[in-house]
């Protein structure tokens, strides 16, 4: 029962009424207002759950703070039975009064607003009104204005604008200081905001008919303190004029004004209602953008055109006329089109019929021959290939997938990757599959793939999205590259280097035994002697065979270092830069002593880690220490050399500098040692720096370089610091 009472509140509150209250600046009757009204009503006229309430502040007659206060406390007593879903506000009056009174009377409600002059954001924010309001501004685009009435009269000389006192006339006159200043080297301008009714008559009556034009911004009030309807002041003016009138506003079509670019109360009151409908479909207000740029339209009046003479087919592209008369044609123009490409249409149906079915037949055969040649052609591809919708279910693959994994053919569709790849691999390629999907890009990636039979493959994905005849997302194809072979081969190469690196290794073991083995001998010589004489003791015994152990262990780590140093790394691990120095010291420090080699390593930061292969870095280092060392031998001099580290850590990498001062490698091959085979030395592979190439950079994704400085050489490695 309990269940079945919360299904029907729930159902009864999904169908419940939505209460929009709609707050207009002015009254009604004035032609702005009515028709933003018009334009929302007309929005939700189809929608039967949508209650409007209409509400008048009447501001052009009354106004002032106490009136609005008095307002307010009215709003408040009346609307407080009521419980809105939206306020909608039009033009600033009740914009204003929307913000001061929001916490008073529409407190948590989302507001639109629409006819908004002078519109400026930090406003919003100043009044953390940001989160509750959003709408669309009125915006009078004056320039393009007045060069529209000079393309359309290029011999005007004066141009006189009639304009008001009221809130958006003297936003009006702000905006148009700077673009009267423009114009006014072009033409004569005057600005006419302070003269009576009468007075102003007979301003326009003098004007002169072929050279003058009237720019009629607002009259609602004159300076006698006399109120006008929209219409009232506009006849009066029209009626005396023998000059153009062009306008700002829309409502004053009809009246006798020859249009311009209008701003249209139709056009704001059809944006805000769209904004509305999204609002009461639960999308939050914060995520409707602020229509900044009014939605003005050219419109022009046809009487008024062919009254004076005037044409804007060539002027501008883009516009609408009133009051145009229609002959027979134009009147059912639609008709007479839509008969004629019937008749048309139906008559080439008629005589390509059977041309038609002709043709797709023959389509149909082609596309079936095309369909086999491509089934044809995948299965000949050495490439494993699959391909699956967006869903991430295969559709079909060729030959080469169904061995690669010993599955038929038939056995993949439907199938996932789950079902052919450990977790791993399949969460890996979700990611990369969704990510392409809303990219409609293409991706590249690796991985190691251990079938049945106990193989090991390493595989290069690429994948791409495919599309459908629609244009809509068909699904993603994917190409699978073995490149076993090529990784078993570098690192059959890599193992080569180690290798011819072995003869370095030997010496430098020989020089680091060289000084135990001479302590050792003493010692045995020494317990020897003490013996003979008979003066052995158990003293000394103990510490012949704790000094000897010490000596014995070295050399034994030495043994152990070397061994490590040929074992390939199979897996990335996070390893110590200092370590591995430390380690390769433990190998060459005693032969780079007494190569007369001064070795400093300053290392700029803690101690950096890198993830990567340990053993194969330990032997670029290696290689590079040693290339160091051979260079400074060939000169067969006592001079005493310095081969100098520099490790520290910049914003993406860890960077290691090894510099020797052993003399520039030469310009014209600088370029070339990292290449295969390229060698300066006698006895020289051409391995070293080519391996070193391909651990740092393709093994590892760093780079290494190599350049002179002054006299010194300086090879720098890069590695990323992260995984």
């Amino acid at each position: 029962m309990k269940i079945l009472l919360v299904v029907l509140v729930a159902f009864t509150f999904s169908f419940a009424s939505k209460e929009v209250l709609l707050l207009h600046s002015y009254h009604k009757g004035y032609k702005w207002s009515d028709d933003i009204s018009l334009e929302i009503e007309k929005r939700f006229k189809d929608e039967k759950d949508i209650n409007l309430t209409t509400i008048y502040m009447d501001t052009k007659h009354i106004a002032g703070s106490r009136y609005l206060n008095q307002l307010g406390e009215i709003y408040k007593k009346q609307l407080s039975t009521r419980d809105f879903d939206l306020v909608i506000v039009s033009d600033n009056n009740a914009f204003d009064f929307a913000i001061k009174y929001h916490e008073y009377l529409f407190k948590d409600l989302p507001i639109l607003f629409c006819g908004i002059n002078n519109f400026d954001k930090a406003f919003l924010e100043q009044n953390n009104m940001k989160k509750y309001m959003t709408g669309v501004v009125e915006q009078v685009d004056l320039e393009k204005n007045f060069e529209l009435i000079l393309r359309m009269q290029p011999n005007l000389e004066k141009l006189v604008i009639i304009n008001d006192k009221s809130k958006t006339g003297y936003a009006v006159k702000r905006d148009l200081r700077k673009v009267i200043e423009k114009y006014s080297k072009k033409i004569n301008i005057e600005y006419i905001d302070n003269l009576d009714i009468d007075n102003l008559k007979k301003k326009v009556l003098n004007l002169n008919r072929k050279k003058s034009a009237l720019l009629f911004v607002l009259l609602f009030k004159d300076t006698t303190g006399k109120f006008f309807t929209y219409k009232q002041s506009f006849k009066k003016i029209y009626d005396v004029s023998q000059v153009p009138i062009y306008g700002l506003w829309d409502f004053y079509l009809d009246y006798g004004m020859i249009g311009g670019l209008l701003t249209s109360a139709k056009a704001q009151g059809e944006a805000v209602s769209y904004m509305a409908m999204q609002v009461l479909n639960g999308k939050d207000v914060r995520e409707i953008p602020i229509i900044e740029k009014s939605p003005n339209r050219y419109i022009f009046d046809y009487k008024e055109l062919d009254r004076f003479d005037l044409s804007v087919k060539d002027i501008l592209e883009e516009y609408e006329i009133i009051n145009e008369p229609h002959d027979f044609f134009r009147k059912y123009t639609k008709l007479i089109v839509t008969i004629v490409i019937i008749i048309s249409v139906l008559l080439i149906m008629i005589f390509s019929m059977k041309a038609n079915i002709q043709r797709r037949k023959k389509v149909e055969k082609d596309l079936q021959n095309r369909i086999k040649f491509d089934k044809v052609l995948l299965d000949t591809l050495p490439n494993a290939i699959y391909y699956k919708n967006i869903d991430g279910k295969f559709l079909g693959c060729n030959k080469a997938f169904s061995d690669l994994l010993d599955i038929p053919k038939k056995e993949v569709i439907g199938k996932n990757a789950r079902d052919f790849f450990p977790s791993d691999i399949a969460n890996k390629n979700e990611l990369i599959d969704k990510r392409l999907l809303k990219t409609l890009g293409k991706n590249t990636s690796e991985m190691t793939l251990h079938l049945n039979d106990n193989q090991m493959k390493h595989i290069i994905i690429k994948k791409a999205v495919y599309l459908n005849n629609d244009s809509s997302i068909g699904g993603i194809v994917c190409i699978m590259d073995d490149i076993t072979e090529e990784v078993q081969q570098k690192q059959f190469l890599i193992q080569q280097g180690k290798l011819a690196e072995m003869g370095d290794m030997i010496a430098a073991i020989a020089h680091q035994w060289n000084e135990p083995l001479v302590e050792l001998s003493a010692q045995v010589q020494d317990i020897q002697t003490s013996f003979l004489l008979g003066e052995l003791k158990n003293s000394q015994v103990e510490e012949f065979v704790n000094d000897s152990m010490v000596q014995i262990k070295y050399m034994s780590k030495t043994l152990t270092d070397f061994r490590n140093f040929l074992k390939p790394s199979t897996k990335k691990v996070i390893f110590s830069i200092r370590n591995s120095f430390e380690e390769i010291l433990e190998i060459m420090g005693k032969q780079l002593f007494y190569s007369n080699i001064n070795m400093k390593i300053n290392y700029k930061n803690d101690d950096l880690l890198i993830y990567g292969y340990e053993n194969e870095f330990k032997q670029v280092l290696l290689n590079l220490i040693n290339n160091a060392k051979n260079k400074i031998l060939e000169k067969k001099t006592e001079e005493k050399y310095n081969l100098t580290i520099n490790i520290e850590e910049s914003k993406n990498h860890n960077k290691i500098e090894i510099m020797d001062d052993g003399g520039n490698i030469e310009a014209n091959i600088i370029d070339k040692i990292f290449e295969p085979y390229f060698t300066t030395k006698k006895r020289g592979t051409g391995f070293g720096l080519y391996m070193a190439k391909v651990i740092v950079e393709d093994k590892m994704n760093g780079q290494i370089t190599a350049q002179n400085r002054d006299k010194n050489v300086v090879f720098t490695i890069k590695l990323p610091k992260k995984r």
